[in-house]
């Protein structure tokens, strides 16, 4: 299988449940790439956003913000012969987060915090962007069974679905890929996985969209 040799860093994105931690580990190894995973599992506050949003909406958000700042000043740090680079997460969704779930005040403590720790952080040379339906979502999230996602309701999700929405419709740093996940299956799917690797081996400029045949 031909691997994207002119990559050097790509970027899976998406709202809960849509898989894309799982098509980041299954990319990275098809392509020989190291990943770059966020571990919502060390968040000691995000079980308890999900059950009460408003009381632990910015402590929450501070730790995954340091946390994922731990991660891209390694990866800022590599050299140019480090391997393809593929995360799970975009730092830029960092502020739709904040902005989705802090109230004013802690908004503005959050980006002070935010423009006082930032890193020049590395812009991928693809996103892939994978959407689904609230409803789609809220299905996988049931199925996989998390304990952690037991207290996401049906209303925050489709806020948060709206947002990613909005994001990547004004969104032009990088290159972007943009996956209706709806009814595809690309980590249990091998014809819908290869499509999508050739398609990412041949985008690297501009905005897609990939519909694969079944």
């Amino acid at each position: 299988m031909n691997t994207a040799k002119a990559l050097r860093f790509i970027a899976v994105e998406g709202p809960i449940g849509v898989g894309k931690t799982s098509l980041a580990m299954r990319l990275a190894d098809t392509l020989s790439a190291q990943t770059l995973l966020e571990m919502p599992e060390e968040n000691p506050f995000l079980e308890r956003f999900y059950q009460n949003p408003k009381q632990s909406a910015l402590p929450t958000q501070l730790f995954f913000l340091f946390q994922r700042m731990r991660q891209l000043q390694g990866l800022r740090q590599q050299d140019m012969f480090a391997p393809l680079t593929i995360s799970d997460y975009l730092m830029d969704k960092d502020a739709l987060f904040a902005r989705l779930n802090l109230d004013d005040d802690e908004l503005a403590l959050y980006e002070t915090v935010y423009a006082q720790t930032t890193i020049q952080t590395p812009q991928p040379d693809l996103v892939v962007y994978l959407h689904a339906p609230t409803t789609v979502l809220m299905d996988r999230i049931r199925r996989r069974n998390r304990r952690i996602e037991a207290g996401i309701s049906k209303e925050y999700l489709t806020k948060l679905v709206d947002a990613y929405t909005q994001f990547f419709h004004f969104y032009v740093a990088s290159p972007l890929l943009i996956v209706n996940t709806a009814e595809l299956d690309l980590v249990g799917n091998s014809n819908h996985f290869q499509q999508l690797v050739e398609r990412i081996n041949a985008t690297r400029s501009g905005r897609h969209y990939f519909n694969p045949q079944a």
